[in-house]
């Protein structure tokens, strides 16, 4: 995890965050323990209650589980979960600004594909 601290947002949020990223990116697996809250509240110099607020945000929004005695485990299905929910995300906030910044440039599917697969130059010919 990253050590540095955005001041704009909750720090026990922007752990949370880097959370769904590691399962994101296939750091961390289903089954998978999570760093103890210890080691990263002594790692990040965080106060423990911090560590633990975070987590559970994973713990109730299903992604972690706590097991009594042994720690935080990834969910089984929380890396597809999050898939999902992040696509919806996408599809419902963040494609239509792309697709009226598309449509406004006046780029056809076959630019974008050309774009993607071909040069990457991204400019003019």
């Amino acid at each position: 995890m990253d050590p540095k601290w955005n001041e704009d947002l909750p720090i026990y949020r922007q752990l949370r965050d880097r959370v769904v990223a590691m399962i994101l990116e296939g750091v961390l697996d289903d089954g998978d323990a999570l760093p103890s809250v210890r080691n990263v509240a002594a790692e990040y110099r965080l106060n423990p209650l911090t560590v633990l607020k975070g987590y559970q945000e994973l713990v109730d929004e299903g992604l972690v589980e706590k097991k009594r005695g042994r720690g935080m485990f990834v969910t089984d299905g929380a890396r597809v979960q999050l898939l999902k929910d992040e696509r919806r995300r996408f599809i419902d906030k963040e494609w239509p600004l792309v697709s009226a910044t598309i449509e406004r440039l006046g780029l056809s599917a076959e630019d974008l594909l050309k774009e993607i697969g071909g040069s990457g130059k991204g400019g003019e010919e």
